[in-house]
């Protein structure tokens, strides 16, 4: 039985049909559960252009809202509450495009109710309920389960990794990333990336740089950790001043299983900083992401020098195409499996543990 060649694609003979996939001709039936900005722009427009793939209905925030979205996209059902979306016999897939404080308990129903899950990043609150829903999904291995991806990087990923593979900048020895390039706005209202009871640990866009530094040079086995808000209290939508717990700007600094040194910060004051830039920095050479394009040079360059992306090489976002290939039994999930999650989710709580301990922190946790 042979495996395709093609990256992240296997035959439908090498599953079997015994996977407790689905076919090729089987109808995908989803059931959208928050129809947020990357639900509406990617998600529904991307599962709907698939053939053999019908969204049956939604459940966001409110009736109206959730009418508005089947409206705009010709879905025949609205849901009353998402337990609904999950116990619809229609349906054999769940969407979840909510805010963190949704994702552990709308995918560990949708699992013992014996459907797909995609759900949207960042995985979960904290660690713990990352495990649980890792742990959901392992025992529903005829099930996909699957996280939306960090997408940053995703053009250049094949290419960076076939460098360090091949020796372009010898051994990484260190690993530098700033993003954040804005002043600190301190009128605005709090937003639900500010707000602990609907983010939980999740700092800024900490999580999603991690994830993708995981793609080229592996997890990291130490971290320590200092953040600081800067605006204590902001306007709810209400006009009500809430708290916020969650830093406004952070430093990272980590030991890398590769042996490299990490060095990240994330800010929400960066004022003027300019692009979000990851460095490589290796014993023979450098790469230097920034505003989608690969840089590179080795010693003896003068500077760093735009690297082509080969055509065969560049990735672009395909999420839902992966997901529903990987119920159709042709494809394994890549981006993102749970395994990942709980390794940046890991990440993301010894992050908080770092900061309020004042010290360092060893990955993986025990949970």
């Amino acid at each position: 039985m042979a495996q395709s060649t093609i990256p992240g694609i296997v035959s439908a003979d090498v599953l079997g049909s015994g996977s407790g996939r689905k076919t090729a001709q089987d109808t995908i039936r989803v059931g959208i559960i928050g129809a947020g900005g990357n639900t509406t722009s990617r998600h529904i427009p991307g599962l709907q252009a698939i053939e053999g793939v019908e969204i049956i209905g939604v459940c966001n925030r409110s009736q109206a809202s959730s009418q508005r979205v089947a409206e705009q996209f010709g879905i025949p059902k609205t849901y009353g509450s998402w337990q609904d979306a999950i116990a619809d016999a229609d349906t054999n897939t769940i969407v979840i495009g909510t805010w963190p404080y949704m994702h552990c308990r709308a995918t560990v129903a949708a699992l013992e109710a014996n459907k797909h899950v995609m759900c949207e990043a960042r995985m979960a609150m904290n660690a713990r309920e990352a495990h649980t829903m890792r742990h959901a999904a392992r025992q529903k291995t005829h099930l996909i389960a699957q996280i939306v991806p960090s997408p940053m990087t995703l053009r250049v990923d094949n290419t960076i990794k076939r460098l360090i593979a091949e020796g372009y900048i010898g051994d990484v020895l260190a690993v530098e990333v700033r993003a954040g390039g804005a002043f600190l706005d301190t009128e605005a209202p709090r937003q639900w990336r500010q707000d602990f009871d609907l983010s939980g640990l999740n700092i800024m866009s900490m999580g999603i740089w991690y994830e993708a530094l995981m793609r080229w040079v592996g997890e990291a086995t130490r971290i320590m950790a200092m953040g600081k808000t800067f605006v204590k209290m902001r306007p709810d939508a209400d006009g009500v001043m809430r708290a916020v717990r969650i830093p406004e700007h952070i430093d990272v600094v980590g030991e890398l299983a590769c042996g490299a040194q990490l060095h990240m910060q994330v800010s929400n004051v960066a004022g003027l900083a300019g692009t979000p830039e990851v460095f490589v920095f290796g014993s023979n050479g450098t790469l230097k992401f920034s505003g989608n394009r690969l840089f590179g040079g080795q010693k003896g360059d003068a500077q760093l020098n735009e690297i082509d992306i080969p055509d065969e090489e560049a990735g672009a976002w395909r999420v839902e195409e992966e997901f529903v290939n990987a119920i159709r039994g042709v494809e394994v999930i890549t981006h993102t499996d749970f395994d990942t999650g709980v390794k940046y989710m890991e990440f993301t709580e010894a992050v908080t543990q770092s900061m309020l301990a004042g010290t360092a922190i060893p990955l993986p946790l025990h949970i």
